[in-house]
């Protein structure tokens, strides 16, 4: 893994500020999801992408009460209520 030394400071509330190349980069946003977990010892930062909590596609989303959902899997949905 490559490193550019950037180095961040912790706030009092265990904020932190990733940096704007990153955010950039990564195509991060105000609001954006971000996954964290330790692998290692070291703490990794993923954006979370959405997509359907049926089958993961991320084609066609459509918001059902808070969750999204494809296309495919609301047809599915629907013809077998």
């Amino acid at each position: 893994m490559k490193t550019n030394g950037v180095v961040r400071k912790i706030d009092e509330l265990g904020r932190i500020v990733i940096p704007m190349e990153f955010r950039n980069t990564l195509d991060l946003n105000a609001r954006d999801s971000i996954q964290i977990s330790l692998e290692d010892g070291r703490i990794i930062l993923s954006k979370v992408m959405d997509s359907c909590i049926f089958c993961g596609s991320r084609d066609k989303l459509k918001s059902y009460r808070g969750k999204l959902v494809c296309g495919r899997c609301a047809a599915d949905v629907k013809k077998k209520l």
